[in-house]
Protein backbone atom coordinates (compact mmCIF):
# COMPACT_ATOMS: atom_id res chain seq x y z
CA UNK A 1 0.00 0.00 0.00
CA UNK A 2 3.14 2.35 0.03
CA UNK A 3 4.41 3.83 -3.42
CA UNK A 4 7.65 5.41 -3.53
CA UNK A 5 8.68 7.44 -6.99
CA UNK A 6 11.80 9.18 -7.80
CA UNK A 7 11.96 11.92 -9.72
CA UNK A 8 14.42 14.61 -10.58
CA UNK A 9 16.23 14.67 -6.80
CA UNK A 10 12.31 14.27 -5.47
CA UNK A 11 10.93 11.16 -4.38
CA UNK A 12 7.04 10.97 -3.18
CA UNK A 13 5.76 8.44 -0.94
CA UNK A 14 2.06 7.74 -1.46
CA UNK A 15 0.36 6.36 1.36
CA UNK A 16 -1.88 4.39 -1.18
CA UNK A 17 -5.06 1.82 0.11
CA UNK A 18 -7.86 4.89 -0.39
CA UNK A 19 -10.87 1.89 0.62
CA UNK A 20 -9.05 1.91 4.19
CA UNK A 21 -8.71 5.52 3.82
CA UNK A 22 -4.84 4.54 3.96
CA UNK A 23 -5.09 3.49 7.65
CA UNK A 24 -2.19 1.34 8.82
CA UNK A 25 -1.14 -2.30 9.69
CA UNK A 26 1.82 -3.42 10.88
CA UNK A 27 2.95 -4.26 7.63
CA UNK A 28 2.10 -1.19 6.04
CA UNK A 29 4.18 0.82 8.73
CA UNK A 30 6.84 -1.33 7.53
CA UNK A 31 6.79 -0.70 3.78
CA UNK A 32 6.63 2.93 5.06
CA UNK A 33 9.82 2.63 6.77
CA UNK A 34 11.50 0.89 3.70
CA UNK A 35 10.40 3.96 1.89
CA UNK A 36 12.38 5.90 3.63
CA UNK A 37 15.43 4.33 3.91
CA UNK A 38 15.42 3.64 0.10
CA UNK A 39 14.06 7.24 -0.78
CA UNK A 40 17.39 8.46 1.36
CA UNK A 41 19.85 5.79 -0.01
CA UNK A 42 18.73 7.79 -3.42
CA UNK A 43 20.51 10.97 -1.54
CA UNK A 44 17.22 12.73 -2.86
CA UNK A 45 16.90 16.91 -2.19
CA UNK A 46 13.23 16.61 -1.23
CA UNK A 47 10.87 14.31 0.10
CA UNK A 48 6.87 14.84 -0.13
CA UNK A 49 4.28 12.31 1.65
CA UNK A 50 0.94 12.26 0.65
CA UNK A 51 -1.80 10.03 1.02
CA UNK A 52 -4.06 8.81 -2.10
CA UNK A 53 -7.87 9.17 -2.28
CA UNK A 54 -10.47 11.12 0.06
CA UNK A 55 -7.76 10.62 3.42
CA UNK A 56 -4.67 11.22 4.00
CA UNK A 57 -4.21 8.67 7.28
CA UNK A 58 -7.28 7.97 9.59
CA UNK A 59 -4.98 6.65 11.58
CA UNK A 60 -3.99 2.52 12.77
CA UNK A 61 -5.72 -0.18 10.65
CA UNK A 62 -7.71 -1.44 13.87
CA UNK A 63 -10.55 -3.63 12.02
CA UNK A 64 -8.75 -7.03 12.39
CA UNK A 65 -7.36 -6.09 16.38
CA UNK A 66 -8.88 -7.84 18.85
CA UNK A 67 -8.72 -5.63 21.62
CA UNK A 68 -8.78 -7.90 24.10
CA UNK A 69 -5.37 -9.57 23.34
CA UNK A 70 -4.30 -5.98 21.91
CA UNK A 71 -1.00 -4.74 22.84
CA UNK A 72 -0.79 -0.85 21.79
CA UNK A 73 2.38 -0.35 23.59
CA UNK A 74 4.19 -2.55 21.14
CA UNK A 75 2.07 -1.40 18.20
CA UNK A 76 3.45 2.24 19.24
CA UNK A 77 6.60 1.63 20.89
CA UNK A 78 8.38 -0.76 18.71
CA UNK A 79 6.64 0.19 15.08
CA UNK A 80 5.21 3.89 15.12
CA UNK A 81 7.84 5.77 17.32
CA UNK A 82 11.25 4.64 15.38
CA UNK A 83 9.47 5.30 12.33
CA UNK A 84 8.33 8.64 13.13
CA UNK A 85 11.96 9.08 14.59
CA UNK A 86 13.17 8.08 11.23
CA UNK A 87 11.22 10.21 9.54
CA UNK A 88 11.81 13.53 11.60
CA UNK A 89 15.76 12.47 11.38
CA UNK A 90 15.47 12.47 7.31
CA UNK A 91 18.63 14.02 6.25
CA UNK A 92 16.79 16.43 3.30
CA UNK A 93 13.51 19.18 3.94
CA UNK A 94 10.49 17.22 4.29
CA UNK A 95 7.06 18.03 3.20
CA UNK A 96 3.49 16.44 3.43
CA UNK A 97 0.49 17.25 1.44
CA UNK A 98 -2.53 16.26 3.78
CA UNK A 99 -6.37 15.94 2.90
CA UNK A 100 -9.43 14.28 4.92
CA UNK A 101 -8.92 12.57 7.66
CA UNK A 102 -5.34 13.17 9.34
CA UNK A 103 -5.88 11.15 12.86
CA UNK A 104 -3.68 9.00 15.10
CA UNK A 105 -0.92 7.61 13.64
CA UNK A 106 -1.65 9.80 10.45
CA UNK A 107 -1.65 13.10 12.59
CA UNK A 108 1.86 11.55 13.93
CA UNK A 109 3.35 11.27 10.27
CA UNK A 110 2.46 15.29 9.73
CA UNK A 111 4.18 16.15 13.55
CA UNK A 112 7.64 13.82 12.12
CA UNK A 113 7.31 15.86 8.79
CA UNK A 114 9.28 19.49 8.19
CA UNK A 115 6.13 21.58 6.46
CA UNK A 116 2.61 20.51 6.16
CA UNK A 117 0.13 21.67 4.15
CA UNK A 118 -3.68 20.56 4.60
CA UNK A 119 -6.30 20.76 2.36
CA UNK A 120 -9.04 23.54 3.67
CA UNK A 121 -11.53 20.81 4.49
CA UNK A 122 -9.32 18.08 6.03
CA UNK A 123 -10.06 17.02 9.13
CA UNK A 124 -8.08 16.96 12.07
CA UNK A 125 -7.91 16.01 16.23
CA UNK A 126 -8.24 13.56 18.25
CA UNK A 127 -11.52 10.55 18.08
CA UNK A 128 -10.19 8.44 20.73
CA UNK A 129 -12.71 9.28 22.95
CA UNK A 130 -15.10 7.18 21.17
CA UNK A 131 -12.80 4.49 21.94
CA UNK A 132 -12.03 4.17 25.00
CA UNK A 133 -8.00 5.35 24.08
CA UNK A 134 -5.95 8.49 24.14
CA UNK A 135 -4.23 10.82 21.48
CA UNK A 136 -0.97 9.57 21.03
CA UNK A 137 1.73 9.60 17.94
CA UNK A 138 3.38 12.80 19.33
CA UNK A 139 -0.17 14.90 19.44
CA UNK A 140 -0.42 15.57 22.63
CA UNK A 141 2.84 17.28 22.35
CA UNK A 142 2.28 18.86 18.88
CA UNK A 143 -1.46 19.82 20.30
CA UNK A 144 -0.34 21.36 23.50
CA UNK A 145 2.76 22.87 22.02
CA UNK A 146 0.92 24.51 19.29
CA UNK A 147 -2.68 25.46 21.09
CA UNK A 148 -2.59 25.62 24.66
CA UNK A 149 -3.42 22.85 27.49
CA UNK A 150 -7.03 24.40 27.25
CA UNK A 151 -7.52 24.09 23.53
CA UNK A 152 -5.85 20.45 23.44
CA UNK A 153 -7.97 19.15 26.41
CA UNK A 154 -11.08 20.18 24.67
CA UNK A 155 -10.33 18.90 21.53
CA UNK A 156 -9.27 15.08 23.35
CA UNK A 157 -12.56 15.19 25.59
CA UNK A 158 -15.05 16.43 23.00
CA UNK A 159 -13.62 14.52 19.67
CA UNK A 160 -14.93 17.49 18.01
CA UNK A 161 -12.59 18.12 14.41
CA UNK A 162 -11.20 20.42 13.32
CA UNK A 163 -10.94 21.84 9.17
CA UNK A 164 -7.49 22.31 7.34
CA UNK A 165 -8.22 26.20 7.54
CA UNK A 166 -8.58 25.86 11.12
CA UNK A 167 -5.92 24.02 12.51
CA UNK A 168 -3.54 26.23 9.98
CA UNK A 169 -5.21 29.41 11.85
CA UNK A 170 -4.41 28.34 15.01
CA UNK A 171 -0.84 27.40 14.10
CA UNK A 172 -0.63 23.30 13.94
CA UNK A 173 0.83 23.31 10.26
CA UNK A 174 2.16 26.06 7.51
CA UNK A 175 -0.84 26.79 4.84
CA UNK A 176 -4.29 25.48 3.46
CA UNK A 177 -5.18 24.87 0.15
CA UNK A 178 -8.29 24.61 -1.62
CA UNK A 179 -8.47 20.85 -1.52
CA UNK A 180 -8.24 20.53 -5.59
CA UNK A 181 -5.40 22.76 -5.44
CA UNK A 182 -3.71 20.92 -2.80
CA UNK A 183 -1.31 18.49 -4.36
CA UNK A 184 -0.29 21.19 -7.52
CA UNK A 185 0.32 23.57 -5.27
CA UNK A 186 2.75 21.60 -2.58
CA UNK A 187 4.82 19.74 -5.83
CA UNK A 188 5.43 23.63 -7.08
CA UNK A 189 6.98 24.12 -3.29
CA UNK A 190 8.61 21.05 -3.14
CA UNK A 191 10.50 21.72 -6.69
CA UNK A 192 11.47 24.88 -5.81
CA UNK A 193 13.16 23.80 -2.45
CA UNK A 194 14.82 20.84 -3.81
CA UNK A 195 16.57 23.42 -6.14
CA UNK A 196 17.57 24.97 -3.77
CA UNK A 197 20.53 25.55 -1.06
CA UNK A 198 19.70 22.11 0.91
CA UNK A 199 22.98 22.13 2.84
CA UNK A 200 22.04 24.95 4.63
CA UNK A 201 17.99 23.82 4.89
CA UNK A 202 19.50 20.93 6.39
CA UNK A 203 21.41 23.06 9.26
CA UNK A 204 18.53 25.07 10.19
CA UNK A 205 16.46 21.08 10.28
CA UNK A 206 18.83 20.54 12.83
CA UNK A 207 18.90 23.70 14.99
CA UNK A 208 15.36 23.63 15.02
CA UNK A 209 15.33 20.44 15.85
CA UNK A 210 17.86 20.96 18.84
CA UNK A 211 15.72 24.64 19.97
CA UNK A 212 12.17 22.62 19.53
CA UNK A 213 13.36 19.24 21.78
CA UNK A 214 15.22 21.90 24.89
CA UNK A 215 11.79 22.35 25.49
CA UNK A 216 9.63 18.79 26.68
CA UNK A 217 10.78 17.14 23.61
CA UNK A 218 8.73 15.25 21.67
CA UNK A 219 10.23 11.74 22.20
CA UNK A 220 9.59 11.93 25.52
CA UNK A 221 5.75 13.04 25.13
CA UNK A 222 5.71 10.11 22.64
CA UNK A 223 7.05 7.65 25.00
CA UNK A 224 4.57 8.88 28.04
CA UNK A 225 2.20 8.21 24.90
CA UNK A 226 3.11 4.62 24.34
CA UNK A 227 2.80 3.93 28.02
CA UNK A 228 -0.56 5.30 28.67
CA UNK A 229 -1.77 3.21 25.42
CA UNK A 230 -0.36 0.19 26.64
CA UNK A 231 -2.42 0.69 30.33
CA UNK A 232 -5.54 1.56 28.08
CA UNK A 233 -5.43 -1.11 26.01
CA UNK A 234 -6.25 -3.65 28.62
CA UNK A 235 -9.26 -1.92 30.15
CA UNK A 236 -12.84 -2.91 29.39
CA UNK A 237 -13.80 0.60 27.93
CA UNK A 238 -10.98 -0.02 25.09
CA UNK A 239 -12.33 -3.01 24.58
CA UNK A 240 -15.98 -1.66 24.32
CA UNK A 241 -14.59 1.15 21.87
CA UNK A 242 -12.65 -1.06 19.45
CA UNK A 243 -15.65 -3.61 19.17
CA UNK A 244 -18.20 -0.85 18.73
CA UNK A 245 -15.82 0.82 15.89
CA UNK A 246 -15.54 -2.71 13.92
CA UNK A 247 -19.31 -3.63 14.80
CA UNK A 248 -20.75 0.34 13.31
CA UNK A 249 -22.57 0.80 16.47
CA UNK A 250 -22.59 3.58 19.36
CA UNK A 251 -20.47 2.25 22.18
CA UNK A 252 -21.43 1.96 25.98
CA UNK A 253 -18.51 3.17 28.14
CA UNK A 254 -18.44 2.20 31.81
CA UNK A 255 -15.73 4.55 32.96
Amino acid sequence: MIDLSVTGGIAEIVLNAPKKLNALNEEALAELSRAYDDAEAAGVRALLLRGEGRAFCAGRDISAVDPANDDAYAYLGDLVTPLLKKMAAFPAPTFAAAQGACLGVGLGLLVATDVVYVADNAKIGSPFANLGATLDSGGHWLFTERLGAHRTLDLIYTADLMSGSEAVAAGLFSRAFPADELLDSTRAIVERVASGATGAFRASKSLVAQIRDSRVGLWTAMEAENTAQGELCRTKDYAEGFSAFIDKRKPVFQG
